[in-house]
């Protein structure tokens, strides 16, 4: 893994989309398409605007969505599909190849096996993550599963995760946190050739530092990164100050 910390999120989201932007012009160089994982959350603010002003010809590109709440509308503010149509696919200068939105709706378990089938027969090229303050990846809270070789499941979403959602202004209160979510699992996360983890704020240092100076163990799932051979986590001060 490898650890990049800047003054400020605007420096660390801009270093963190041009890594990402640079190894898409490389694969789409060397084999004429690339596919991509885009997650949500204040993290990715600044790496999403970035992202869908460069000139990388998205029409070449496809992308999967992380995770999505279960039984949240697509209308509700929380929304991850939400989000992600509106602060990335509507903003793209091409429609991307394809967009593989998560709908936590209708059967959930259906929608995992559906979208499991479509990234099985893909490559990841770039998988841009982030890290929650409980240490989870995407939404594999601790203790995480790091054996399930299932691409996307259902899983509960811990009390910490879902103050985290709460505390970032998403819901009105606690009880209205939805308590599952669909998430693409570790190890399909592992998967991919390239992972770019940023992770900004103070109330993060503690995950950082557990997941990059301790043992890498599902009570930390983000720590599984430590064992991927091209990782770059990019922090600010703010998120790095316990390292």
């Amino acid at each position: 893994m490898i650890i990049e910390t800047f003054t400020n999120k605007e420096d660390m989201g801009a270093a963190a989309a041009g890594a990402g932007i640079a190894k898409l012009k490389e694969v789409l160089t060397d084999k004429g398409s690339a596919s991509i994982i885009v997650a949500t959350g204040v993290s990715q603010f600044d790496i999403l605007a970035i992202l869908a002003k460069s000139d990388l010809p998205w029409n070449k590109i496809t992308a999967f969505h992380l995770d999505e709440y279960v039984g949240l509308p697509i209308t509700h503010g929380a929304s991850f599909r939400k989000y992600l149509w509106e602060r990335f696919v509507t903003q793209l200068p091409l429609p991307p190849a394809a967009f593989h939105f998560l709908d936590g709706e209708g059967d959930v378990e259906a929608e995992c096996e559906r979208v499991s089938e479509l990234i099985s027969a893909c490559a990841i090229d770039v998988a841009f993550v982030g890290v929650g303050e409980n240490g989870h990846l995407a939404f594999n809270d601790p203790p995480a599963d790091f054996e399930t070789e299932k691409p996307y499941l259902v899983v509960d979403l811990d009390d910490a995760c879902r103050r985290q959602q709460l505390g970032e202004g998403w819901f009105p209160d606690f009880e209205s946190v939805p308590s599952r979510a669909i998430s693409m699992s570790i190890r399909q996360i592992m998967k991919s050739d390239t992972i770019i983890c940023t992770v900004p704020d103070e109330r993060k240092a503690e995950a950082v530092k557990n997941a990059t100076q301790g043992p890498v163990t599902p009570e930390v799932p983000a720590s599984i990164l430590q064992d991927h051979p091209n990782c770059r986590m990019f922090l600010d001060t703010a998120s790095s100050s316990l390292r």
